[in-house]
């Protein structure tokens, strides 16, 4: 389901397997708990780390598990167990905007949905460039975006005509065409060399030595709005962003 690695001061977590990792509440939680090792670790270490997500097979992610949500049975029943995965992905994104280290997501596949969100959660973003592209489905099929996905993309794409082409017209933004847009920040030839250029950028980044805890402050000053929107910060309060632990 996923495996976390620790190379010298980068923690390395990997999407195992060929599937589409989609997200459903299994993955969700195996993502959760990796993180919490993250946090744990790092507290107890010298500082001066780095956190590098990436994934095996042709996806990164396919977004929520919506055959999971699909087979309950009813309309209603679906959209019930589609709006628990919303709820239950929610705490990821806290996590990663407070993680008290640089974030870098290496996108080795396929990135829809819920799982463009977990991708642009990170402060950097690499990704490969023979195949694979980013894509929100919602439009296609039917569906609104929870306020926090949009609130995670106003703060990540800059751009708003590159915003309107993710939201409002469900593009299909192939590596190349995303780093133009100001979406990604680094395209490569394939998926190992994607997440080798992720780690050694975590390895530069983690030498620094910054002090973790004004690392995630700074970071989650710089996005108030995302932080309102995962809970990390009151409305209003936008100069003292609340810890996981006192929101979660």
């Amino acid at each position: 389901m996923c495996s976390l690695e620790k190379r010298g001061r980068v923690f390395v977590l990997t999407l195992t397997g060929d599937g589409e990792h989609r997200l459903g509440h299994d993955l969700i939680a195996a993502v959760r708990s990796a993180l919490a090792r993250v946090r744990a670790e790092s507290a107890a270490g010298p500082g001066g780390y780095a956190f590098v997500t990436a994934a095996e097979g042709r996806f990164f992610s396919n977004g929520f598990d919506l055959a999971w949500a699909n087979s309950a049975g009813s309309r209603s029943a679906a959209r019930e167990r589609l709006s628990s995965l919303v709820a239950v992905f929610r705490p990821i994104v806290a996590d990663l905007m407070s993680l008290p280290m640089p974030t870098i997501a290496a996108v080795t596949g396929h990135a829809a949905a819920a799982g463009f969100m977990l991708a642009i959660c990170h402060d950097y973003v690499a990704m490969r460039g023979d195949r694979g592209f980013l894509y929100m489905s919602e439009l296609d099929i039917g569906l609104p975006f929870p306020p926090y996905f949009m609130a995670l993309m106003r703060a990540k794409i800059a751009d708003p005509r590159a915003l309107r082409d993710v939201v409002l017209r469900a593009a299909k933004i192939p590596a190349a065409d995303a780093k133009e847009k100001g979406i990604i920040d680094r395209v490569h030839g394939g998926a190992a060399e994607t997440v080798e250029v992720a780690v050694r950028m975590g390895e530069e980044l983690a030498a620094r030595k910054w002090n973790g805890s004004i690392y995630a402050s700074i970071r989650m000053a710089a996005f108030p709005e995302l932080c309102r929107a995962v809970g990390l910060a009151e409305e209003g309060d936008e100069e003292k962003p609340k810890t996981v632990a006192a929101k979660l």
